[in-house]
């Protein structure tokens, strides 16, 4: 076990789905990145610190192929926690592969492949070391999966939600993508999210930390150590806090 001294106990590490896809054949899985996404969650856990995992499902399904082929909101609302919990049992695999006892939790009730999410079991799960992944959404439509590690965070009394970014070193003062001079935001506040409207993560998630203890740390997933340097207390990405 890593000797390292995390200032954290639990967290929420959320990925997205699309860090798990094989874009260039065009499959919703590589191998190469499942075992990469795998390592950088055994080097936490060798940390000691208990992990739930939140995966989102956009290498599967996307809501705005919902409406593009005519299937209502809520219908494709679930479609997308179906797809949670697919990416969710393709992280366990991984996992297990590398000796780290896994279980996947799903708001929605699948037990052929995944037990359901109960509080209670999922806090003993991660006191006894075994790694949770927290699937199939809150259950309900019309939430992301930014609201379901928000809710999980606070459900299972973690200290800090980890989202990593494909790319992106943090929180930015404007898109990237328009302004090529767009700055990093090292702290920030949750009203400060919700008052400058900054598009790193739902904003109903945000609502739902204010006046909370949990911290939001956003940092790039391409170098997997950010997330080590970030439980050792080192100043990596953005924080957002209360």
């Amino acid at each position: 076990m890593n000797n390292m001294k995390s200032i954290y106990k639990r967290i929420i590490l959320k990925l997205s789905g699309e860090a798990l896809a094989d874009q260039e054949n065009h499959n919703i899985y590589d191998k190469a990145k499942l075992d990469a996404v795998a390592a950088v969650i055994k080097d936490i856990y060798e940390t000691g610190v208990q992990i739930g995992i939140v995966v989102g499902a956009g290498n599967i399904w996307r809501g705005k192929l919902a409406a593009s082929v005519g299937i209502d909101h809520s219908t494709g609302d679930y479609m997308g926690m179906l797809g949670t919990i697919m990416n969710g049992l393709a992280i366990q695999s991984a996992l297990e592969e590398k000796g780290i006892p896994t279980r996947v939790a799903s708001a929605i009730n699948v037990p052929q492949v995944c037990e359901p999410y109960i509080r209670r079991k999922a806090i003993h799960n991660m006191e006894k070391g075994r790694v949770i992944i927290f699937a199939g959404g809150t259950g309900n439509p019309f939430f992301t999966t930014d609201s379901n590690a928000a809710l999980k965070a606070l459900d299972v009394d973690a200290d800090a939600i980890l989202m990593g970014k494909n790319g992106v070193e943090g929180v930015l003062d404007s898109d990237p993508r328009i302004n090529k001079d767009a700055k990093l935001i090292k702290k920030l506040t949750y009203q400060e999210m919700v008052e400058k409207q900054l598009a790193v993560m739902d904003l109903t998630a945000v609502a739902q930390l204010e006046n909370t203890r949990v911290k939001i740390h956003v940092f790039n997933m391409a170098e997997p150590q950010n997330i080590i340097k970030i439980l050792a207390g080192e100043e990596v990405g953005s924080t957002i806090s209360d």
